[in-house]
Order: C-alpha cells, then structure tokens, then sequence
C-alpha cells in the first residue's frame, strides 16, 4: 500500500491524496487550492496523475477545498464513480455549479486584463454547466455502511461533525493476505457545532492521516461565545451600526441561524433577556443565494442532526427559522441592503471575504466605526479576511483603497473544525492506536506543535509530509520518491510574481500615505529630510534587483 500527497501539504486548501493497492488507485478529494493567488493558480496545473488509471475517488465532504476540482477531473476523462454519503452529493448539486459560475465570472474579468494586454484570452477552469455534468458520476452512501470497491478493498464513512454529511473514511485493504487500514479524517469537526453530532471515535487504524487546521490552539467554551456573540451584536446595534458576519454559505451560516434562534437557553438573568429581546427586533439578512439552498438541502436532511435538535423540529420549533430573519435572493435585494438605514445584521458569503456578496457589504460597512465585522471561521493566510483579522488598517476591495475603521471581531469558536484538545482526544480514542500518523490540511507553525504533544503524549511517530511525496506503507514508513523539487520551483516563481503583485500594492499605498505627510504643513524639515532619505534608499534597493 502506498499514498502521495498532492494537496492540503503544510497548507489547508487543496486536499487531495492518491492511495495504491491491491491493483487500485484510489483518490481521497479532489479539492481547490484556495486563498493565495500562487496557490489558487496551481488549480490550472496537470494532475500528479493519470486521469485514466484512477477507480475511485472517496469524497469527505462538500467544501470546495475537497470536492473544488472533481470538475476538472471530469472534464478530463474521468468517469467512475466519486462516493460520498447523500447529504454531501446534494451539497455538491449547489456548491459545485456556483464553484463553476465563480470560475466563469473571474475568467472574464481575467480576460479583459489579457485583452487589454493584447494577450489571448484563456477558457475558465470550470464552467457551471460542466459542474453539473459532473454529478452524474456521484453515488451516495449512508454512515456506518461497509461498501465494497473490490474482494480486497472495503470503505466506510463515518460522521466527522464538521458539517452536512462530512466524513471520516476507513478503508480496509488486503494484499499478500494481510489487510492493513487507513483512515482519513477529513475535516473533524469542533466538538460543541450546533446541530451536527460529535466526530465519531474510530477504535483502530494501522495509518491516519489526520487534518490539524487547529493544532496548535484552543477554541472558546461555548458559554462564553454566546455570550460574546450577543455582546458584541447588542453594542453594535445600540450604536446605530450593522453587523456584517463573512460566513461559508455551507455548515457555518446554518449553525449560526440555529445559535441566533437558541441564545434564551443559555440564560435567563434580566441583562441577558433585554440584549436578546434586542437581537430578535433587528433584522438578520441571509444575503447568499448558496446559503439559501444549503440551508433548504439542511431542512431535507434533519436526520443527521443530534438528538436534541431532532426533538426540537418535531416540537414544531424549526431553529432555522426565527422572526425578523429574512432571505435576499436576487442582486437587488442584496444591494438595497446597503442603502438601508436600519441597523441590521448581515450574514453573507464568502467566509474569507474573497468572493461573493461579501465583498459589496464590507465594502459599504468597513470604513464606518459604528459597525461591526464579525469573523466566525478560519482564515487562510493571504485572503483579505485574514488582513482584516490581522489588523491591516487599509484593505482593497473592487481597487477602492478603503480604511479599516469598523470594530473587527474574531470569535473562533464558531469553527467548524476541532481544536488541538479535540484533535488529540481523537487519537486518543484510538483503541489500536494508528503505527504512523501523517499530519496534513494545516498551517506549518500550528503543525509542529500537534507533532510535538502526538509524539509526546501518545509515542506514535508522526510526519508532516511535503507536496508529492509518495510513502511506502508497512512496518518500516519510507517515502521513496517526491515530486518536491519540480513542485519547489515552479512554485517559488508563482511566489515571486505574488510578491511583485503584494508589492506593488504595497508601493501605492506607501505613495498615498507620503503624499499626506509631504503637504502636512506641520511636519518639520528634518521629518520631510528623514522621509526622502528612506526614498532614496529604497530607490538603490530596487536599482540592485533589476541590475
């Protein structure tokens, strides 16, 4: 049995691995690298594979940084089947044609910049007609179902609360009459996510390849993140602002409908009940057409819900539906939003601020001190989300230099994922602990620590594994061929020119900024003297580059 990684490598987008064995080639994901533009152009790269050589792709879950390129595949000759449980294959009907109508839209802005450079112009990566085409080969399984892909190979999906119908695979696999098990977690979800049960423990593995988006920090008690959550929405609202929420149209705007309408049951004392009273007076707008659909196809599948949420639909109080809670569908709806004088809480997509309506509202929102930008989910490096969080006091949107003067907010324990605690409870409850551990679909930094404390606490031997490397898996871990060094260059010239782009931006800024000080007439010679020095500096910094 062998595995290469070919995404989600010491980054947390992409995911992508191949699994060899027993006369099969079997894909986990098919994901879209997202976030930063060298990343996200690795889209358009060949696959690390032949497309014709593979049987099966086992699909976690729906996010677009595991289903993003099933598209490219198919177009590209694919046609077996991809198998993921139902809720995930209906997810896939919404999320992976808007995925190709958002490929469509920012191929054409991509290509009147080429026009404009008398460059050709280049076809998108997916359209949204062929997203659709793709779901044909999609089958959908249930939970806790053993599936057999041949007599030596065996799959099972088990709920990984980390949203609708996302998975953690086992796949039991026989050659030479030894059978030897690998599991992926997928993405394991946070262990208090409203609506969604608990990750399921696996009792025994011989391999697990494990996410760690979170491994080196801890999420908020829950306690404590509605009482923020209603704090900061509360002092927003008495102040006259809105609050703008970048949420995932999929799993996490959901939870927070279901939050919104549940935040009386955590308390009950006066102060706590006026500032609720006050929430459910103002106007929440649902401001995504993909949220929309999620949240009818999460309406469908109740029946993956926990228990207590179960009990509550059949009481007849649905907690995706509250009063003052509204839905805007049509662009017009959306953009009236932001002529309304009423304060408001707004909840749109996408969850990094790099795409979709989000854009428009922070746009109208994040210059005001009176409103509020709320995060709610991971950001990944380089998104404008991430700058945002990071305390950048000037964004671009739309090419508008805008000042960062709205209250930013940041309350992680709404993530979808699990934190460091949660990640290694769930290598704790390991009954026959896994032989070797591979760490992927997370940040370096964060990455080192989970190593340090898995290897610390649980003595299993870990690795982080780097793009391309293919690992032999027996008694003895050896990695016996990469793909690294190739990946390695091309890679370090897409970062030069994502360089060049941030600098550029960086130098506009800086040209702004100098203009102000240069006709302040309150600024002394030596200041005015001091700032051309550091001109001239840079001048010779550029003069040595380009010589």
């Amino acid at each position: 049995m062998e595995i290469t990684f070919l995404g989600a490598t010491k980054t947390v987008t992409g995911s992508n691995f191949l699994l060899e064995g027993a006369g099969k080639k079997i894909l986990i994901d098919c994901g879209m690298y997202q976030g930063k533009a060298a990343e996200e152009r690795e889209n358009y790269d060949d696959f690390a594979f032949d497309v014709n050589e593979i049987d099966f792709l086992l699909l976690t879950h729906a996010h677009i940084d595991h289903s993003g390129r099933i598209p490219k595949l198919y177009n590209e000759g694919y046609r077996n089947p991809v198998i993921a449980t139902k809720a995930t294959c209906d997810l896939c009907t919404i999320m992976l044609p808007d995925s190709g109508h958002i490929q469509e839209q920012e191929n054409e802005w991509r290509n009147k910049k080429r026009a404009r450079q008398g460059k050709p112009t280049l076809p998108p990566l997916y359209t949204a007609e062929e997203a659709v085409k793709c779901l044909e080969i999609f089958k959908g399984v249930n939970y806790d179902e053993i599936i057999e892909l041949s007599p030596e190979i065996h799959v099972r999906f088990n709920d990984a609360g980390h949203m609708l119908g996302s998975s953690i695979i086992e796949v039991w696999l026989k050659e030479d009459g030894t059978e030897k098990k690998i599991v992926f977690s997928g993405d394991i979800g946070n262990n208090d996510i409203p609506l969604l049960d608990s990750p399921t423990m696996i009792d025994s593995a011989d391999y697990l390849v494990m996410e760690s988006t979170y491994g080196g920090r801890l999420h908020m008690r829950n306690d404590d993140k509605a009482e923020l959550f209603l704090n900061i929405v509360s002092e927003t609202l008495d102040n006259g602002g809105n609050v703008v929420i970048p949420s995932f149209a999929v799993g996490r705007t959901q939870e927070i409908l279901y939050e919104l309408n549940n935040l009386k049951d955590y308390r009950k004392d006066e102060e706590f009940l006026k500032k609720y009273d006050k929430l459910m007076k103002a106007p929440v707008f649902v401001d995504s057409p993909l949220a929309i659909s999620a949240t009818e196809i999460f309406k469908q599948n109740t029946n993956l819900f926990e228990e207590e949420v179960k009990n509550q639909i059949e009481s007849g109080d649905n907690p995706l539906e509250f009063p003052g809670l509204q839905f805007t569908k049509t662009p017009e709806e959306s953009m009236a939003l932001n002529e309304s004088t009423t304060p408001s809480i707004i909840i749109s997509a996408s969850g990094m601020c790099e795409v979709g309506r989000i854009k428009h509202h922070l746009k109208h929102n994040i210059w005001d001190s009176k409103n509020t930008i709320l995060f709610v989910g991971y950001q990944a490096q380089g998104t404008l989300g991430s700058k945002i969080v990071n305390g950048d006091k000037k964004v671009k949107i739309f090419g508008e230099e805008l000042a960062v003067n709205a209250r930013i907010e940041y309350i992680e324990g709404y993530s979808g994922h699990a934190d460091q605690e949660w990640l290694l409870n769930f290598v704790y409850s390991f009954i026959q602990k896994p032989k070797h551990i591979f760490l992927v679909h997370g940040e370096p930094e964060g990455q080192k620590i989970l190593k340090e404390k898995i290897v610390e606490n649980v003595e299993i031997p870990v690795t982080i594994p780097s793009y391309g490397e293919k690992y032999v898996l027996d008694d003895t871990i050896r990695m016996t061929e990469t793909l690294d060094r190739a990946y390695k260059e091309r890679y370090l010239r897409l970062e030069i020119i994502d360089r060049l782009a941030t600098l550029r931006e960086e130098l506009e800024d800086m040209s702004g900024m100098i203009k102000v000080d240069v006709f302040d007439e309150t600024k002394k010679d030596e200041e005015i003297e001091e700032i051309n020095n550091k001109i001239k500096e840079l001048e010779q910094q550029i003069v040595k580059i380009i010589s």
